[in-house]
């Protein structure tokens, strides 16, 4: 049974979780160095015994991507194609350009906004399906105008890739996609292989493994974030359906036994009810064994004097997700500092905001909302400046130029620039 708090704790508990002592590390490294040595053939060998697959061929065909065209029901593959337009229409807003400005005669400054030549996208697989996930990583790399997107997801036992996943990266826009799951797909993206080609930058989540193994690489390649278990934090009042809240608390609770769902409200009935509710709905849902795990070991119910208190506990804890509860919503917004994503109001589920409504839902967790940002076009460019300066704009500052070097003991940096005015 979810712990009902009468009073604020401590930030720091509300997400607290056991940290399981592992040898994830270890398995991880060893993963990496057998696919820098021996490419495809550790992919194979890692395939057949993690997944169950033996594989005669990493890349998945045109013919295999048709077929899951096919074997989609024609309704989602509209429900895809629905949700993609959305998301493409939000990160639309995003895109930017770089600009050239002339402050004085002579001088020209300036930046460039440069797409990431090669990105890969890493889509959980197996026993689950994530087109969701396929269409949040890919388009914005498309609206940033990446060269290549190449997207590794791990097979069923019979080798293929579930047809929704297919579907997905079509739509989206994916070049090239690759039958290969966990830390070594990981390692295939930022070292390469004889198949697979090495990228820029590594985003998409997945579980403890391709998380440590994106921790790993990183240097070799650049990574979105480290992603911990999913989060959900509700601020409700009393006038709140409590059917509609513990609902909502579950739609995260379901993802990880790990996972954590917390409500603040300054209605101890609504607190109790709310309560009831999650007893009554977690034995309803297939995935009831991990809803309850998290539920009873990371769900909170906290009971708070008033909502500004909530507010203020809420910009604490930086949740992944922000529910927001109350009658006046956009009026409580400006409150709020810290949080992956805020869902205004109490028809607007976590749930819209996973699927369909446009905002990408790649979010910092673990509290890395205090000063990091959710997925977006920005993570698929660069951006490279650029200077000049004729010769006259340059003699009226030379000597101020030389005086910065010498205070800092760089006399060639200095003689760089004075050398073109001795003659004069």
């Amino acid at each position: 049974m979810i712990k009902i708090f009468d009073g604020e704790i401590k930030a720091e508990d509300i997400f607290a979780r056991e940290e399981e002592k592992s040898t994830v590390g270890e398995i991880v490294a060893d993963i990496i160095a057998a696919v820098r040595k021996n490419g495809d053939k550790a992919l194979r060998e890692y395939s057949e015994k993690f997944d169950k697959a033996k594989l005669d061929s990493l890349e998945v065909t045109e013919e295999e991507i048709n077929a899951a065209f096919e074997a989609l029901e024609p309704e989602f593959v509209e429900v895809i194609k629905e949700a993609a337009e959305n998301i493409r229409e939000f990160h639309r807003h995003q895109v930017k350009t770089g600009f050239v400005i002339t402050p004085r005669d002579g001088v020209v400054l300036g930046q460039r906004v440069i797409p990431l030549e090669r990105v890969g996208l890493y889509v959980p697989g197996g026993t689950a399906s994530y087109p969701s996930s396929v269409l949040m990583n890919c388009i914005p790399a498309k609206l940033a105008g990446c060269d290549e997107i190449v997207m590794v997801t791990p097979p069923s036992q019979d080798g293929s890739i579930k047809p929704a996943i297919l579907v997905a990266a079509k739509i989206a826009g994916v070049d090239r996609i690759f039958k290969v799951g966990g830390a070594q797909a990981v390692a295939a993206l930022a070292y390469s292989t004889e198949t697979i080609p090495q990228v820029d930058k590594i985003v998409g989540p997945g579980n403890v493994f391709v998380a440590e193994a994106k921790r790993q690489v990183f240097g070799t390649v650049a990574i979105d974030m480290i992603a911990g278990p999913s989060e959900i934090l509700v601020i409700a009042d009393e006038t709140c359906n409590p059917k509609f809240v513990a609902a909502d608390m579950l739609s995260q609770a379901e993802h990880d036994k790990n996972a954590s769902a917390v409500l603040v409200t300054d209605s101890m009935s609504l607190a109790k009810a709310v309560s009831a509710e999650l007893e009554r709905q977690i034995p309803l849902l297939p995935r009831e064994e991990i809803a309850r795990a998290s539920i009873d070991n990371n769900g909170k119910i906290i009971v708070v004097d008033d909502l500004m208190k909530a507010a203020e506990m809420s910009n604490s804890i930086a949740p992944e997700h922000l529910e927001i509860c109350v009658d006046k919503p956009f009026d409580f917004l400006p409150r709020i500092r810290n949080a992956g994503s805020v869902f205004l109001g109490k028809n607007c589920p976590e749930a819209l905001g996973d699927y369909f409504a446009g905002p990408n839902h790649t979010l910092p967790t673990s509290g890395t909302a205090r000063f990091s940002s959710p997925l977006s076009v920005d993570d698929f460019i660069k951006r490279s400046s650029f200077i000049s300066y004729s010769e006259d704009a340059l003699e009226k500052v030379y000597e101020k130029i030389d005086s910065f070097a010498q205070k800092e003991g760089l006399h060639a940096h200095g003689r760089s620039v004075t050398v073109r005015f001795e003659d004069k």
